[in-house]
C-alpha cells in the first residue's frame, strides 16, 4: 500500500504538534507565560528542587533551551535557585509564590483547551493513541543509527 505524501504519519504528528503549540500558546498569552515556561513551571511544581538539566529532560528540550527559559523565569521572579544541601555545586530550582500564582493563572487558561481536545476522543481512543505513540517512539529509538 502506498501512502500519499500528505498522509505520512510523521507529517501528521508534526501537524498535530504544531496545532497544539499554536493553540496552547495563544491560550496562555494573556497570562504572560509562554508555553515553554508553562511546561517548566508545571514540571517544577511536580518536582520541586529539580536541577536545570533534569528539568530540561523532563520538559523534552535541550539544556541550552532550558537555560533561556530559566533565565526568563528567574528575571520575572517566578523561580529561584539555591545550592543543594548536600551537593553545593548543584543548584536546585524552586518556584516562588509569584511563580505558583503565574502557574495557577496559566493553568486556568490552558486546561479548558486541553479538556476540549481530550473530550474529542473516547477513553478507548486515548488509550489506543497513547499505545500507538509509545510504539512509534520505541520503533524510532530502535532504528536510531549506531544502535546495535
Amino acid at each position: 500500500m502506498t501512502t500519499a505524501p500528505d498522509q505520512r504519519p510523521g507529517m501528521a504528528l508534526k501537524q498535530a504538534e504544531q496545532a497544539m503549540v499554536r493553540v496552547k500558546s495563544a491560550a496562555l498569552k494573556p497570562s504572560g507565560v509562554t508555553l515553554a515556561q508553562y511546561v517548566a513551571l508545571a514540571e517544577l511544581d511536580r518536582q520541586p528542587g529539580i536541577t536545570g538539566a533534569a528539568l530540561a529532560r523532563a520538559s523534552l528540550v535541550t539544556p541550552q533551551a532550558m537555560m533561556v527559559v530559566l533565565k526568563s523565569l528567574e528575571e520575572q521572579g517566578l523561580i529561584g535557585r539555591a545550592p543543594h544541601p548536600r551537593h553545593p555545586s548543584v543548584l536546585e530550582l524552586r518556584m516562588t509564590d509569584a511563580g505558583r500564582e503565574a502557574l495557577a493563572a496559566a493553568r486556568r487558561l490552558a486546561e479548558p483547551v486541553e479538556r476540549q481536545v481530550l473530550g474529542s476522543f473516547s477513553a478507548d481512543e486515548l488509550e489506543i493513541l497513547g499505545a500507538l505513540l509509545a510504539r512509534w517512539t520505541q520503533a524510532f529509538e530502535a532504528a536510531r543509527p549506531g544502535r546495535s
